[in-house]
């Protein structure tokens, strides 16, 4: 089982110093978002993923050029790479690579990184566990061109994905094409990167095992002390949600996926001042707000998702959350954000 990661996370520097090489200012990027200015200040100063989300589209608001993302992965210097990147690069060959990357990406913030192997064929697709609506096109190309950018870097070849899949509709001119120097699919049921299976075996010329030997046991050490402060209601509730879909998952099944007896979940939920029945009901509300920002979901899907046997309970069970009924609040979120 993943971890569950807050939604609470520090907008890494490398984002910070990206704004500089596209001509922008983190506090002209801020403003735009309607962020306050302290969040570039300091270490400690952390971002939701719905702010993040802003962050993104404010740089496509004031820069307009299609190539925004790709040349802010690309020209990210490895002296800036966050640790579990850094690893990456010295990995054996591509596919340890990209496999560390999915591993240690709670480290940066809530997102998944989903890899699957379908003959010649390898998937990348990445999740983000709390989206505020869709997720912008300049992270989206950001993420991507970051997998390719490494896979270059660490083979030191112009490697060529077999195809990229954007959802939006096309609007470049060809620069996506000139980046990944492969097709490009827009209007796609999906966002993902589509390596050639064969390539994922490429050795990388800048494997450096002894490097790796002393960054490795910093990022599991890390990766455990992240597990350790997660509350025992968060990692519920993200149980809730991925079980949700068309289910009314119980505490038995609950307490399987953590490893536990279901009379110990009860006791560690009733230690933090909680009750099952209460984390069933957070977990819910989180995710109404989640599929009521995303355009591809109807209302009636959203019930379905949340484990109403109909649309009807589902509008008495949001009003009573929000005072107002699923279509209002989602008119009134896309009227805040245009």
């Amino acid at each position: 089982m993943t971890s569950q990661v807050p939604d609470k996370f520090k907008a890494a520097n490398a984002f910070w110093r990206g704004l500089k090489k596209i001509g922008l200012t983190p506090a002209a990027v801020l403003r735009q978002s309607r962020l306050p200015v302290s969040l570039y200040d300091g270490e400690k100063n952390l971002v939701t993923t719905a702010q993040f989300f802003a962050l993104w589209r404010a740089v496509g608001e004031l820069n307009p050029d299609p190539a925004v993302g790709l040349k802010l992965a690309s020209e990210l210097e490895p002296e800036h790479y966050h640790p579990g990147t850094l690893a990456a690069l010295h990995a054996r060959n591509y596919r340890d690579a990209i496999e560390r990357v999915a591993r240690y990406k709670q480290l940066c913030c809530p997102e998944e990184v989903h890899i699957t192997s379908k003959g010649d064929e390898c998937i990348i697709e990445t999740v983000w566990l709390y989206p505020d609506g869709d997720i912008p096109p300049l992270l989206t190309d950001a993420i991507l061109a970051s997998f390719v950018e490494l896979g270059r870097r660490g083979t030191q070849t112009q490697l060529r994905p077999k195809r990229v899949e954007l959802k939006r509709v096309q609007e470049s001119n060809g620069v996506h094409e000139k980046f990944f120097r492969c097709p490009v699919k827009f209007r796609s049921q999906r966002n993902a990167l589509v390596l050639n299976t064969s390539d994922l075996d490429l050795p990388f010329a800048t494997h450096n095992a002894d490097l790796l030997e002393m960054l490795n046991p910093q990022l599991e050490k890390a990766l455990e002390g992240k597990k350790a402060k997660t509350q025992i209601g968060d990692q519920v509730k993200w149980i809730l949600k991925r079980l949700l879909s068309g289910n009314r998952p119980d505490i038995l099944l609950v307490a399987k996926e953590l490893g536990m007896s279901a009379r110990t979940l009860q006791r560690r939920i009733t230690d933090e001042g909680a009750t099952f029945r209460q984390l069933v009901l957070e977990a819910r509300q989180e995710l109404a707000r989640q599929y009521l920002t995303q355009s591809s979901i109807e209302i009636n899907e959203a019930a379905y998702l949340l484990g109403y046997d109909d649309a009807n309970s589902f509008y008495r069970a949001f009003k009573t959350w929000e005072g107002t009924t699923p279509g209002h609040w989602r008119s009134l979120k896309r009227a805040a954000t245009s």
